[in-house]
């Protein structure tokens, strides 16, 4: 039975041994290696895709949970956009200035209550604030990667800038999870 239009996949068995010799299918259909720098990009964000999953099992404030299942859909559209080479048409999905727009409204929301920063965050404190760390450190990796992949390939400029807001995005979430106690610091001297 084929796949219906409103159906973004349909899995009936999970291994395919396509990718058996180290290559994989790209959104488009091509085939490209595993070792590909996109790859490793949409890799990468499927990783922080995950992480953010982790975070949404610790006690977190309410008002984060839609918040982070969003982005967690967001997501799968960055990895879409990476999949499938820039310039192929046909309504794929890409980031948006939108959704940056949106990010940067996220940002402004909750930054605004915390306190101005005199000092440099230690990742820690709840474990929702650590778990929300550990996801904005796998952000930024993937945003290396992207940049990586687009001095290789043309990508959507867009995916870049989306990253880089998610990131800042996560720092500010972990600073407000920490909210209402002492929040980890950086010492100077404190090494010694």
């Amino acid at each position: 039975m084929p796949r219906r239009p409103d159906e973004p996949v349909r899995l009936t068995r999970i291994y395919t041994r396509g990718g058996d010799a180290g290559e994989t299918s790209l959104g488009d259909g091509s085939r490209t290696s595993k070792l590909d720098c996109r790859i490793g990009a949409f890799g990468t964000v499927d990783e922080l895709n995950s992480q953010l999953g982790v975070v949404l099992t610790a006690d977190l404030p309410e008002e984060f949970r839609p918040l982070l299942e969003r982005i967690q859909n967001e997501l799968f559209d960055v990895g879409a956009d990476l999949s499938v080479p820039y310039g192929v048409g046909d309504g794929r999905l890409r980031v948006t200035q939108d959704l940056i727009d949106e990010l940067e409204r996220t940002c402004d929301e909750f930054n605004e209550p915390l306190p101005e920063l005199t000092s440099f965050v230690l990742p820690g404190g709840t474990e929702a604030a650590a778990r929300l760390h550990v996801a904005r450190t796998v952000c930024r990796r993937a945003e290396r990667e992207t940049l990586l992949a687009s001095q290789e390939l043309e990508l959507n400029p867009l995916v870049l800038v989306y990253l880089n807001r998610l990131s800042d995005l996560l720092f500010i979430l972990a600073r407000a999870a920490n909210a209402g106690r002492e929040e980890p610091l950086w010492k100077p001297g404190a090494s010694r």
